[in-house]
């Protein structure tokens, strides 16, 4: 079971090795998730379509500081709609 956080509302799960982004996320989320190259920043879009950045953060920390502004910047795009 991902660990899952909510910031400015959005949510932020962190899975595990054998977790799969299709079966336990949602449009609007974001994701954390580790591989040997490192940690991704994923973004599960409204049609359900993953995206990230081109290359992984070296540590958790980093990738979650960016979850989290991102989820910032997610949260002041929907009030502005």
């Amino acid at each position: 079971m991902p660990i899952t956080l909510k910031h400015y509302g959005v949510r932020i799960l962190t899975l595990e090795s054998n977790e799969v982004i299709q079966d336990v996320c949602e449009p609007g989320d974001i994701v954390l998730e580790q591989d040997s190259e490192g940690w991704w920043t994923r973004f599960v879009t409204d049609t359900g379509e993953i995206e990230s950045y081109d290359s992984p953060f070296e540590n958790y920390q980093k990738a979650m500081w960016t979850a989290k502004a991102a989820a910032e910047f997610q949260a002041e795009e929907g009030a502005s709609s």
